[in-house]
């Protein structure tokens, strides 16, 4: 195998408060570690003592219903993934109580080869009420919901999120490992079809690349950053950045804040990319790259305003949009997909 070049550390911050984190962090559109930043949270603290303390605090806010659950057999090594036809997933998706998937991890800490179990994305708000009050980054308005990820040593592929993301480490180690979109092509994408989260995510395994069958990963190791992260560390992902995530310890957890500053009431960017393979994709070469033009002209704005050279009260969905407008649209748009 070629050598690769060892990716560059992303870059630290100490004493961000939230103006720091709007005004510099953010605007910078690069990823970025806040060491320390929740190192005073009360569940961190509560970590940094013991794997049981840390259960026993969470314990306290839990209700009683169910959570989703993904759980992988001890020869998938914790890396949850595809079978070797990439027309599965190796890992079963189900639901259980919190209180005995917490037990579990600590029964199985010492296991030589112990299941690979998450709970993921599940909002704290709803399944550890009260915990969110007790432990709050300062960076993020209080709208933005915490998530909880909850599992032991796992391996999660690089993949994409539709949103910006905070993330700060509560229990365990975690090694994180991220690219700029502009790498979509060079990490091999699986298929839309089938994600264990939602994007699709790299073929690549970045622990062992195979550059013979994904060659192009040469160019996007060159991009790459890392990072490990221990408790009370936080982590700014900006929007679309890969991220690949190593769990490191049997007791692992993880609180992440989601948020997307796009306008209320636009429509979901990934709904369109799919119509636009359904439309668009297999058309004749001649007729996609026309297409193209189109899109760069209204869409990406390539040559200024598409709609600079039209009176405003003239300028309809080229001008600035409004809810009526936007209803419109959705009423049109529904109307060409047969939807009521």
């Amino acid at each position: 195998m070629t050598d690769l070049p060892a990716p560059t550390p992303i870059r630290e911050y100490e004493g961000v408060d939230r103006a720091r984190f709007v005004e510099e962090i953010r605007p910078a559109g690069q990823p970025a570690v806040l060491r320390g930043h929740a190192r005073d949270w009360p569940a961190v603290q509560a970590a940094m003592r013991s794997d049981e303390d840390i259960i026993a605090y969470l314990k306290r806010f839990r209700v009683e219903r169910p959570v989703g659950a993904i759980v992988g057999q001890s020869e998938i090594g914790g890396r949850f993934f595809y079978t070797d036809d990439l027309l599965h997933l190796n890992f079963e998706r189900g639901t259980t109580l919190l209180d005995p998937f917490l037990d579990k991890l600590l029964r199985d800490r010492d296991a030589p080869t112990p299941l690979a179990m998450a709970v993921q994305s599940e909002k704290i708000p709803e399944v550890l009420p009260g915990f969110e009050l007790e432990n709050d980054t300062g960076l993020l308005p209080p709208t933005v919901a915490p998530r909880a990820w909850i599992g032991n040593r796992i391996r999660v592929a690089p993949h994409y999120d539709l949103m910006e993301n905070v993330g700060v480490v509560v229990a365990g180690r975690r090694r994180f490992i991220v690219f700029p979109p502009e790498q979509l092509a060079n990490l091999y994408p699986g298929p839309f079809e089938l994600t264990p989260a939602g994007t699709p995510i790299s073929l690549v395994d970045i622990a062992h690349p195979d550059l013979e069958r994904f060659p192009l990963y040469a160019e996007a190791a060159k991009t790459a950053q890392t990072a490990t992260l221990e408790p009370g560390d936080v982590i700014y992902l900006p929007f679309h950045w890969w991220h690949g995530v190593d769990s490191l310890e049997p007791v692992s957890f993880f609180v992440n804040y989601w948020w997307n500053d796009s306008q209320a009431g636009l429509g979901n960017p990934y709904d369109a990319l799919m119509h636009a393979v359904y439309a668009l994709r297999h058309l004749p070469p001649e007729q996609r790259a026309v297409w193209r033009e189109v899109f760069d002209h209204y869409i990406f704005c390539a040559h200024g305003d598409p709609g600079a050279h039209l009176p405003p009260a003239a300028r309809g969905i080229l001008g600035p949009p409004t809810r009526e407008q936007l209803e419109r649209m959705r009423a049109t748009l529904r109307h060409a997909l047969g939807r009521p």
